[in-house]
């Protein structure tokens, strides 16, 4: 398991592609399936989930990562 904070913003890459700009800069692609509470464009978050390195996209924006839990910071 991985935890990551960071803001989820809306990329325009691809279809229209959800991302988490993680503290340290870095960017990971929220992978599909994500719940949809978590997917607020600007919203600042900690996310825990894995790092899916079977998964490949058409956005190609940064490591696809599927969250398994979130909560959102102040």
């Amino acid at each position: 398991m991985t935890t990551l904070e960071g803001t989820v913003k809306k990329s325009s890459m691809g279809s229209g592609t959800w991302m988490l700009t993680a503290v340290d800069g870095k960017n990971y692609e929220i992978h599909k399936g994500a719940p949809a509470e978590l997917l607020v464009n600007g919203q600042k978050v900690r996310v825990t989930g894995a790092i899916r390195h079977d998964v490949m996209t058409m956005a190609m924006i940064g490591p696809v990562f599927e969250v398994h839990s979130f909560e959102v910071m102040s």
